[in-house]
């Protein structure tokens, strides 16, 4: 698959910001891809996200998730949500400022470009906790309203973004 992937933007955090943005969605590519490295926060939340139109965040409440979340110090659950004003990545679940504490995700966004059509992301991610539990949640988001958009938005549900780098990436035809 990675010649495949045709890298569009790219953001490094490396000191703190309340959000990272990326742009660049187009009826170029069916399908794109949102890589996340080594995502920290400044305090202990669940990672986030939100659709752009025109580069402006979308807040309405139109975001509905659906996860499996799975641990290595207990069994497997389930979480979703609907009529949210953002998309839970995390599936909810906080992520640490503890030492070796990142969250890393890849994300499939489908329709975007579509004005016609609801834009909805798959999503896998793993983060490891300060007790070292590894969690993985698999699942994904639709944002409920038929227009395009030309990417997406990324924060934490408090708190800054310390670290990280983000990719997004079209998917050749």
């Amino acid at each position: 698959m990675s010649g495949s992937l045709i890298k569009i933007a790219e953001t490094t955090v490396s000191s703190a910001v309340s959000s990272v943005t990326l742009t660049g969605i187009d009826s170029t590519y069916d399908v794109y891809m949102v890589k996340m490295n080594k995502v920290t926060p400044s305090a202990d939340e669940a990672f986030c996200m939100r659709v752009t139109v025109s580069g402006t965040p979308q807040s309405t409440s139109n975001y509905d998730r659906a996860y499996k979340i799975m641990r290595t110090d207990t069994t497997f659950s389930n979480a979703s949500s609907t009529n949210a004003n953002l998309g839970f990545i995390s599936s909810g679940l906080s992520v640490g400022t503890d030492t070796n504490e990142q969250f890393e995700n890849i994300q499939y966004l489908f329709n975007f470009s579509n004005s016609s059509e609801y834009s909805f992301v798959t999503n896998e991610a793993v983060f490891r906790s300060s007790t070292a539990v590894l969690t993985s949640t698999t699942g994904g988001l639709v944002y409920t309203v038929a227009e395009a958009h030309n990417g997406v938005q990324y924060f934490f549900n408090s708190g800054n973004i310390e670290a990280g780098t983000f990719t997004l990436y079209g998917l050749k035809k």
